[in-house]
């Protein structure tokens, strides 16, 4: 994150308590191929506003990793994917501050055929407007794309140097409607809900940044 263009994040979802979630980053951040383990407060747990294709969880656990973080998530784990880097760089600016919060954003192509028609979608329009809206405390925005190959396909990470994510996310329709003819337009629809590729929101959510497992203690 911030500076980084990680090759792989694996995420856990899960409803653990502060402490259970601590517990669980710290046994990852052991493993070999973890190099920086961070766990994060859904802002808005049990949204009702945006489409919810995966079970929920009150936290989420992210893995940073050099390469393919393969485990077997606790039974308490509402949701556990792996993703890998795409190939595209990150879009976005640095503010050289922390990331404090996230938007984490799943989605999949409706038929296998239109992949690869949703993701040039997705780079060069969905999120090329939310990059250049200039949105406050908006940095990086990187896309990954699942290593199984199932839903959701692809992820798109946003990263905030704000703690209050759920408001960061909050400003992006005021930045970027007015670039679509405005909130009641055909163009601010299809950009809203992925119409023209046929593409499917799996998950979208907020998270605030809780703790990270100190470097001399991965690997211990």
């Amino acid at each position: 994150m911030e500076d980084r263009s990680t090759p792989f994040l694996y995420l856990e979802l899960s409803d653990a308590s502060s402490d259970g979630v601590e517990a669980r980053a710290r046994t990852l951040a052991g493993m070999p191929r973890a190099e920086r383990v961070t766990w994060w407060e859904n802002c808005v747990p049990g949204r009702t506003d945006l489409p919810m294709r995966v079970r929920e969880g009150r936290s989420l656990l992210v893995v940073e990793s050099d390469e393919h973080f393969d485990t077997a998530p606790p039974a308490d784990v509402s949701e556990a994917f792996c993703f890998r880097r795409h190939a595209r760089p990150s879009q976005g600016s640095l503010t050289g501050s922390p990331t404090l919060g996230l938007l984490v954003v799943w989605i999949s192509p409706r038929t296998p055929d239109v992949a690869r028609r949703l993701r040039d979608w997705g780079d060069f329009v969905h999120i090329r407007h939310i990059a250049e809206a200039g949105i406050p405390g908006f940095t990086q925005i990187s896309v990954y794309e699942n290593t199984s190959g199932g839903d959701p396909l692809y992820m798109h990470f946003y990263e905030f140097d704000t703690a209050d994510a759920e408001t960061t996310f909050a400003r992006m329709i005021d930045h970027v409607a007015p670039r679509l003819g405005g909130t009641d337009s055909v163009a601010f629809a299809e950009w809203a809900e992925w119409r023209p590729p046929g593409g499917r929101l799996f998950y979208c959510n907020t998270f605030s940044r809780r703790g990270e497992v100190p470097r001399s203690l991965r690997g211990a």
